[in-house]
């Protein structure tokens, strides 16, 4: 996979200015949307074999959109550098709603937000979430984190039941449930890369307020790969172990939006579900240690969470 620069040199602000035409078809973009959907690590491919044929060059194209916007707000150089990129994505994003498409991921997603009729809003908040990455880079409660989720999390849940044709106000209030966990779980798997790779804490103070000197103690154990002193792992894990607790209490919010699906669209939703959960397990059987290690799930694991969804919709049938 080529990296960010690499794509930007391609595909960025200055190269589609100096197009005369957008560089790809649709058949190509959409193509093109695939590769990248599977050429990155995810704890679960956004195309697994669970994703329906007819919906997989829209699974691919969303799913293009929010991996161009994350890496925008990640690898892109600066904050003000990633800043200036999300405000061109952003328009880039109304460009296509306008039915004037330019970029590979928009010439692939303009048919997406067409035949599912997809509102602008979540892709907007998405890049918002971004946005605000450049900007806040520390939490202080744990309702400031659930907000955050809220634009970075919930709008992908949606998109995806929009996908599905089943969108409705209910079961989006229960997906955003089950967003919210997995985008929590993904930042408490990921304490030690975002501190060191992009200086973001999204732990919420009030959770560390009790450790000495939190943040330096972090920063020393995340950089040495383990304990800074004899006291900071076991006062981090205290403090990670009511987080997961919260966490575990949103998938439980959000099981209820299962039983309102359909056979076809409930194994996609349950695999995501699922492996958020074995996720928070395994941060569980690692002693919640994330500051020195990344939890991730191997390949048997998958496979089996693959099989569990799918011969739970089977049997549902």
């Amino acid at each position: 996979m080529t990296s960010v620069a690499e794509q930007l040199a391609t595909y960025g602000p200055r190269a589609l200015a100096d197009a005369a035409a957008p560089p790809m078809g649709v058949q190509e973009a959409r193509a093109w949307c695939r590769r990248l959907a599977t050429g990155h690590y995810e704890n679960f491919s956004v195309l697994s074999s669970l994703v329906p044929e007819r919906l997989r060059d829209d699974f691919a194209a969303v799913y293009a959109f929010c991996r161009w916007a994350d890496d925008l707000g990640d690898e892109a150089g600066t904050p003000a550098e990633r800043t200036e990129l999300l405000a061109w994505w952003r328009g880039e994003l109304q460009a296509c709603f306008a039915g004037a498409p330019r970029h590979p991921v928009f010439v692939a997603l303009a048919p997406t937000i067409r035949a599912h009729a997809l509102p602008i809003t979540p892709f907007d908040d998405l890049i918002r979430a971004f946005e605000q990455d450049q900007v806040k880079t520390r939490y202080a409660t744990w309702d400031e984190l659930v907000d955050y989720c809220t634009r970075s999390a919930d709008p992908v849940g949606r998109l995806v039941l929009g996908l599905f044709g089943l969108a409705t106000p209910e079961r989006c209030a229960l997906s955003d449930r089950t967003c919210t966990a997995l985008q929590i779980v993904n930042h408490l798997q990921d304490v030690r890369r975002d501190l060191l790779e992009r200086d973001r804490i999204y732990l919420p103070a009030e959770a560390t307020a009790g450790i000495p000197d939190f943040e330096l103690r972090l920063r020393r154990t995340a950089e040495q790969g383990f304990g800074c002193d004899h006291a900071f792992l076991a006062e981090y894990r205290a403090a990670l172990k009511p987080l997961v607790h919260r966490t575990w209490d949103l998938f439980d919010e959000g099981a209820a939006l299962l039983p309102t699906l359909t056979p076809e669209s409930r194994p996609v939703v349950r695999l995501f579900a699922d492996g958020g959960q074995a996720v928070l397990r395994r941060i569980e059987e690692w002693n919640y240690e994330t500051c020195v290690h990344r939890p991730r799930l191997g390949k048997a694991t998958k496979l089996a969470l693959v099989l569990r969804a799918w011969w739970g919709a089977r049997w549902a049938r």
